[in-house]
């Protein structure tokens, strides 16, 4: 008995000090993007230069919190994860690729959020026909590359080689028709004056690159990464802080688009919600969606949009008193709001359906 005293103490001793490659998820907070944050009293979209209308009723925003990319349960603190329902535990490489650092990570997070805003913003006019103007710029210009003390960040790119250019595919494409080592003419508005909502010709310049090879291919590079900008009639501000990551989307998109419309959307009803959206609406699925139920129900909400593609996964635990409304894009999000505001649940598009 001694010794097997011994032994089961030596086994505790080793699964509190012992490490595991794991992660752990829990409940974050939830934020209503028609409110006020927390701290500072600042509401959370700001709308100026443009009529907006009262609103009442919740359109939360959930969160999920992660441990950092450095640390590492210990084997006992997994098990006692893996049997709490309020906890998710997941191998360390799903939510940090490998050798990815806090700061990187957070980096990354922060990047995404700012992205997820401005398709926000997008989607939501365009859900109300207020024109957006969009823009094809240089994101970013390869250090050593063909494009080099040519082209620079934020320079907005109207034709390449005398085709005009309306999506970031299209300057690969154009690119892609020369050879390695021949000349693509990038005519641009250099970024000082990319920002100007109405385009002048006068202020376009033609620009020469002499194409490289690309190094795991034989196709030619001009060594920049296009990306999208856009042009609002007016201004909204998002000023949530402390917050990263994609998720958010179409959330601040409903809370756009109900500060904007004179019909009260929620009809003062506690609606959260999670899911990405890209700039024509389309919501796209996120991850920890069983602890942002958790957060969302335990904050008082009574319905839950959940994007198409994480329905299955929602519907295996959802929390006593929250009914998954089923989401595939904006449009159909606001037509939910219209059925919540009126009471009628059958109309819902569900996910147990």
């Amino acid at each position: 008995m001694l010794a097997a005293t011994l032994l089961l103490i030596g086994l505790l001793c080793a699964s509190v000090l012992m490490k595991v490659p794991f992660t752990e998820m829990s409940p974050g907070p939830t934020y209503n993007t028609l409110g006020t944050q927390d701290k500072t009293g600042t509401p959370v979209i700001t709308i100026t230069g443009r009529e907006t209308y009262p609103t009442s009723g919740h359109l939360n925003m959930t969160t999920v919190q992660v441990t950092g990319a450095n640390y590492q349960p210990s084997l006992i603190s997994a098990i006692v994860g893996w049997m709490r329902g309020d906890v998710l535990v997941v191998p360390h490489d799903n939510v940090y690729p490998k050798g990815q650092t806090d700061q990187e990570a957070q980096q990354q997070n922060a990047e995404e959020f700012a992205s997820s805003e401005d398709s926000a913003k997008t989607a939501a006019l365009k859900q109300l026909d207020i024109p957006v103007t969009t823009q094809i710029i240089v994101s970013s210009v390869t250090a050593g590359g063909p494009s080099e003390g040519k082209l620079h960040a934020g320079d907005r790119i109207v034709a390449v080689d005398g085709v005009a250019i309306n999506s970031r595919t299209q300057v690969a494409e154009q690119v892609m028709k020369h050879k390695p080592g021949e000349n693509a003419v990038f005519t641009v508005v250099p970024h000082a004056k990319a920002a100007d909502a109405t385009p002048d010709p006068a202020n376009e310049q033609q620009v020469t690159i002499t194409t490289a090879k690309a190094p795991d291919e034989d196709r030619a590079i001009v060594g920049i990464t296009p990306g999208v900008d856009h042009t609002y009639p007016f201004k909204i501000d998002i000023g949530l802080q402390d917050v990263g990551g994609p998720s958010a989307g179409l959330m601040f998109a409903l809370g756009i688009v109900d500060k904007l419309t004179a019909t009260d959307l929620t009809g003062g009803k506690f609606v959260a919600g999670t899911g990405t959206i890209d700039d024509d609406g389309t919501v796209g699925p996120i991850g920890g969606i069983q602890m942002k139920l958790i957060a969302a129900r335990d904050k008082g909400a009574e319905y839950f949009f959940t994007p198409a593609d994480n329905c299955t996964e929602a519907t295996k635990g959802t929390p006593s008193g929250l009914t998954l409304v089923k989401v595939e894009n904006l449009a159909g999000a606001v037509k939910a709001l219209d059925s919540i505001r009126s009471g009628d649940k059958a109309a819902l598009p569900s996910c147990n359906k």
